[in-house]
């Protein structure tokens, strides 16, 4: 019963992700912000249907209401991320911070902790897996949402060569938070969330798709071959094992 309808809702992110380098302006900003928004339905309701209450309560608890709270301290502190603040273009605000941006952290940690259950057995290692995979997104994420103006560094340096507008500490901040984050999610989540299931498919390829399509719209589509290579490099440490696991 949940199988296909989380097919068709991951078809039609991957139309919405096709459009987006084919648009601009305020266009553009309604497909991130509805990009965001279907990922958001796909992983907490693929939580829901697979794993349980438990499971769903525990995925939005730990990335969606630990996203929003460590987003508005950055916004508010400058930790962990560095001193950064938000343009108006992502829609409406709560203590400085869209309120997609913790819809964000909970679309693509559920794909990275999935995907750890099959590169791992111990928790441990699943966890430091997965806020790999959820960190090395980033690689992708922050670069490109620089370049549209969603969002900007007061200090931008250090930055990795040829990803200007980022600065290497942001990258560890995510890291930090993200260690956090499936630590949470593993504790609270109970059995069914640290085991795998069969009906988990459309994740993984979810997962698959998001690698991919990255790093050919990076290099090809945004004029960002720097920060394909470095998110093709980094979060393909954890995605290539698991694509071939998978073939296996």
């Amino acid at each position: 019963m949940t199988k296909y309808p989380i097919w068709a809702a991951l078809g039609a992110l991957i139309l919405v992700q096709i459009c987006y380098p084919l648009t601009s302006g305020s266009t553009r900003a309604g497909l991130t912000v509805s990009t965001v928004l279907i990922g958001y339905v796909i992983s907490t309701t693929h939580a829901l249907m697979t794993r349980g209450l438990r499971a769903a309560a525990a995925l939005i608890g730990t990335a969606t209401l630990g996203g929003f709270a460590v987003e508005a301290v950055g916004v508010a502190t400058g930790f962990p991320f560095g001193a950064y603040d938000y343009s108006g273009e992502l829609g409406p605000k709560l203590l400085g911070v869209p309120l997609i941006i913790p819809l964000a952290w909970t679309w693509m940690a559920w794909p990275a902790w999935l995907g750890a259950l099959r590169l791992a057995r111990a928790t441990t290692a699943r966890v430091l897996i997965a806020a790999f995979g959820l960190a090395a997104w980033d690689l992708f994420l922050d670069p490109q949402m620089v370049a549209e103006g969603y969002w900007r560094w007061q200090h931008p340096t250090p930055a990795l060569p040829g990803v200007p507008g980022v600065p290497i500490g942001n990258y560890l901040g995510w890291l930090g938070f993200a260690l956090l984050l499936m630590t949470a999610l593993a504790a609270a989540g109970g059995r069914a969330t640290n085991t795998p299931d069969a009906a988990d498919a459309p994740i993984i390829a979810l997962w698959f798709w998001t690698y991919a399509s990255s790093v050919l719209a990076h290099a090809v589509f945004l004029g960002l071959p720097a920060s394909a290579v470095w998110g093709g490099a980094l979060m393909g440490i954890v995605v290539v094992p698991l694509a071939v696991r998978m073939r296996r």
